[in-house]
C-alpha cells in the first residue's frame, strides 16, 4: 500500500528526517515511535503531501506521489496533531465542509458522515458547535472528518496525546474499529502500551533515523517489552508532548 524510500528533510543545519525507507501492506497497522524531535511528524507531513521532501520519494499502491497530485493524496485521510476544525460550526457541518472538499456529492456525504458519526460515537452530538467539545471529542471527530472520502491510508499523528484516559480509550476503540474494516493504519504514538495492543509491526525512529523494524512479537521477545526496546536503541526516555 506504502512504500517510502530514502526520504530526507532538511530543516537549516538540521535533519529532521534522514534517508528513511519502509513500506506497509495494504491491512496492516504500522506504529511509528520515537521520542520528542525524533521526526515523526516531518514524516508523516512528507508522506501526505503537506511538505516537500528535499530528496527520495513516496507511492501509493505502486504508483509514486508527485506534488500536486491530488488524486493519489485522496486515498489518504490525515488525522492531524492538534484538531483542524471550525469550533464555530456544528460537527455535521464541519463534516459536510470537508467532503464537499473532497468532492463528495449530497447523498454519498450525507450517508458517510452518519457511518463517520456512528463509528467516533458522536452521532448524537452532530449538532452542537465543537467548541462545546472536549479535547477528545475533537479529536474523534478528526477521525470523522478523515474518514469520508473512504481512504486506503490513514496517517494518524498522535491521536490520544493530552486527553483524559475515557477519551484516549475512545478513541483507541475507534483504531480498532478502522483495523477491523482492513483500513491501513500508519500511527504515531508515545504510548506504548498502545503500540502493543494495534499494531502489527513498529518502526523506532530517533535523529530522523530508523532504528527498528520489526513486529511487535519480536521485539518483545527481544526486549522483553516494546518500552525496553525503545529505551535501548534510543537512550532516551519517552517524554509526552508535540513532536517535530
Amino acid at each position: 500500500m506504502l512504500e517510502v524510500e530514502q526520504l530526507s528533510k532538511r530543516y537549516g543545519d538540521r535533519l529532521a528526517v534522514n534517508a528513511i525507507s519502509f513500506t506497509i501492506a495494504a491491512g496492516e497497522t504500522v506504529g511509528l515511535l520515537g521520542p520528542n524531535g525524533a521526526g515523526k511528524t516531518t514524516a508523516i507531513a512528507l508522506i501526505s503531501g503537506i511538505a516537500r521532501a528535499d530528496s527520495g520519494h513516496v507511492s501509493l499502491g505502486g504508483v509514486r506521489v508527485r506534488q500536486g497530485a491530488n488524486e493519489l493524496k485522496r486515498r489518504v485521510g490525515l488525522v492531524p496533531q492538534d484538531p483542524a476544525l471550525y469550533d464555530e460550526l456544528s460537527a455535521w457541518a464541519n463534516l459536510q465542509l470537508f467532503g464537499g472538499l473532497y468532492g463528495l456529492r449530497a447523498d454519498a456525504l450525507r450517508a458517510r458522515a452518519e457511518d463517520a458519526l456512528a463509528l467516533v460515537g458522536l452521532a448524537g452530538r452532530r449538532h452542537e458547535r465543537v467548541k462545546t467539545f472536549s479535547g477528545g471529542m475533537k479529536r474523534r471527530l478528526n477521525i470523522a472528518g478523515a474518514l469520508l472520502h473512504d481512504p486506503d491510508l490513514m496517517l494518524l499523528d498522535e491521536p490520544t496525546v493530552g486527553v483524559d484516559p475515557q477519551s484516549r480509550n475512545a478513541i483507541f476503540e475507534n483504531l480498532e474499529a478502522l483495523k477491523r474494516r482492513g483500513k491501513t493504519l500508519l500511527y504515531t504514538t508515545h504510548y506504548m502500551e498502545e503500540a502493543e495492543r494495534l499494531c502489527d509491526r513498529v518502526l523506532i525512529l530517533d535523529r530522523g533515523q530508523i532504528l527498528a523494524n520489526d513486529s511487535v512479537a519480536n521485539l518483545v521477545r527481544q526486549y522483553r517489552n516494546l518500552e525496553g526496546a525503545f529505551m535501548q536503541l534510543t537512550g532516551r526516555a519517552l517524554r509526552d508532548g508535540a513532536d517535530t
